[in-house]
């Protein structure tokens, strides 16, 4: 009696402990030791891709913390101190079809290894085209996967003769050649004025194709012609990416640009080499380095040396620490980061003919705007979001400053033949200053970007100082700037809408952090830019744009100088609109 009474004690007390375990199965896992994961995202030809967004999802029961993960120049991700369990993992990347991996354990103590191969878009339809007539397809072969969360948009998922979804990205031949794309572009306006190196305002039309050359290798060609009549003016660029991939690899890009300055002056003829890349330091450094040699001649000529580098380090999945040092002005974006820039390669080739410096004129001869940026900076990312704090020092050696007038001396102030704007050569600036931003996705069509910077910038000393010339009128005097941005794309419509407006405090007429404006598309006061897609009518996808700069006019400053009254403009108001397609 007394055994049957003790088994029946002790089946209840293991009962009661299982009960227990599995009531709260998240509390015995959590006492396990964390393990890890790591991977390497490539595409269908092998090729590593940098900046793919990796986000890792706990399948535990009332679990809903997301991890989010990018690939370095390598293509690898790597997760730490992951709580033991089964995993989703979703792969992004621009270009490319999603990628699903389901039910990947994470074991303790131990690092889980991922190969992801992500599926371009073109060759998904390529392999569809090819698929012989006689093959039998299944109804249910292909279907969208819809996701009711907003943060979730809808993943195109295969599913392999009844195994169920694999999640996998389709495989195809590596020997199928990569498409060729091609943007085009019919606009009328100005990139940026008063400068012979830079888009003139005129119509114009603009293109970009690219084309792999033999395994990884791709080249883009690019060129832009101006219809005046009496000043025509145009340039071509070629880049070329052994790798494949702009940031993965080394890159050369070659850019001539010939502008007639008017029906009976000289003509504008210049160049530019640009050779850059990438390469990482294990798995936590990562080196982009570049340098570009310019070449401009109108009658005398004038040339720079231009170089660049960049070394980030990673300390954490949260925290990133970077040395920075350029040359000014920065202009276009750098090629290394082409990727992360919207519209991707196509468009930052076009940016290539405008990348070239402000040309100015000093003492009857051409000179180039030139300075150095130094900067060091730690960035905190979170989810959906990221903060910067950086101090940098900014050395001009030739400050480009713009602004409007008359009868003026030829040999300091380069003129616009067909406008009374001038580009003009304010003399040397030095300034310490500090920079902190601030970016959030709002939602999966809203994101905010705030920043505020404290550096120096040209100002007038006085008003009517007309013993002394220009530049010499002009102080580096330290300003305050304050810049928000959105960029939305509504939903019914698919506009997308890019507005901001940057304060500065007190009068400046150079621009206050030039390089953190550049790097942010944070251009003074309200600037406004719209894309908008237009019903399908012929080949290729095409949208109306427009872009408009310094709408209100502001910031402008009245000096006198023994050159003469003009006016000096921080920022120029233009606008610049027209149709894009692309193939």
């Amino acid at each position: 009696m007394n055994q049957g009474r003790l088994r029946i004690l002790g089946a209840l007390v293991l009962t009661a402990c299982v009960s227990c375990f599995g009531a709260n199965p998240a509390a015995a896992q959590s006492k396990l030791a964390p393990g890890k994961l790591a991977g390497i995202v490539r595409d269908s030809t092998g090729t590593p891709q940098m900046g793919a967004s990796v986000e890792v999802v706990s399948e535990s029961a009332g679990s809903s913390a997301a991890r989010g993960l990018l690939t370095n120049t390598e293509g690898i991700f790597r997760g730490d101190k992951l709580p033991p369990g089964f995993y989703t993992i979703r792969v992004t990347l621009a270009g490319f079809l999603p990628t699903l991996e389901k039910h990947v354990r994470i074991s303790s103590n131990l690092t889980t290894v991922l190969r992801i191969e992500l599926e371009s878009i073109f060759g998904a339809l390529d392999q569809l085209r090819k698929a012989p007539a006689s093959a039998a397809v299944e109804a249910d072969d292909w279907k969208w996967v819809l996701r009711s969360a907003p943060s979730l948009r809808p993943v195109l998922e295969w599913t392999d003769g009844g195994n169920g979804s694999s999640g996998k990205a389709l495989s195809i031949d590596a020997s199928v050649p990569r498409p060729a794309r091609m943007l085009l572009e019919l606009t009328d306006g100005a990139r940026r004025v008063a400068s012979a190196s830079n888009i003139a305002s005129a119509p114009a039309t603009a293109f970009a194709y690219e084309q792999g050359i033999g395994g990884a290798s791709r080249l883009i060609f690019a060129g832009q012609m101006s219809y005046d009549g009496n000043a025509p003016g145009g340039g071509i660029a070629t880049v070329w990416m052994p790798a494949g991939t702009l940031g993965a690899g080394p890159h050369t890009a070659v850019v001539l640009r010939e502008a007639k300055i008017s029906p009976d002056g000289p003509t504008f003829r210049g160049i530019r080499v640009d050779q850059g890349g990438a390469v990482s330091f294990g798995d936590r450094a990562v080196l982009r380095y570049g340098g570009e040699y310019v070449l401009v001649g109108m009658g005398a000529s004038a040339k720079a040396l231009r170089p660049r580098a960049q070394l980030e380090y990673t300390l954490s999945d949260d925290w990133k620490l970077a040395a920075i040092f350029a040359s000014l002005p920065s202009g276009a974006a750098p090629l290394e980061t082409a990727s992360q820039t919207p519209g991707g390669d196509l468009s930052s080739a076009l940016n290539e003919l405008d990348a070239f410096p402000a040309l100015l004129w000093r003492d009857g001869r051409p000179v180039l705007q030139s300075g150095y940026h130094e900067e060091v900076s730690a960035e905190r990312r979170f989810a959906r979001g990221s903060l910067e704090v950086a101090g940098f020092h900014d050395d001009n050696r030739h400050v480009a400053v713009y602004g409007r007038g008359g009868d003026l001396p030829a040999t300091d102030y380069f003129q616009d033949y067909f406008t009374n704007g001038f580009a003009y050569d304010g003399g040397s600036s030095s300034s310490w200053g500090t920079r902190i931003a601030y970016r959030q996705k709002l939602t999966d069509d809203l994101d905010l970007t705030a920043v505020y910077a404290f550096a120096g910038a040209l100002t007038p000393a006085g008003q009517d100082l007309e013993s002394g010339a220009l530049r010499d009128v002009l102080r580096t005097l330290p300003r305050h700037s304050l810049g928000a941005n959105l960029a939305a794309q509504l939903p019914r419509t698919r506009t997308r809408l890019d507005a901001g407006y940057k304060w500065v405090n007190g009068g400046a007429i150079s621009r206050v952090d030039s390089y953190g404006e550049s790097l942010y598309q944070m251009d003074p006061f309200l600037h406004v830019g719209l894309r908008q897609p237009l019903p399908r009518f012929a080949l290729g996808r095409w949208e109306a744009i427009a872009d408009c700069d310094n709408l209100l006019a502001q910031g402008y400053v009245s000096v006198n100088s023994r050159d003469g009254r003009v006016l000096l403009l921080p920022a120029f108001r233009t606008f610049r609109g027209g149709l894009s397609v692309q193939f």
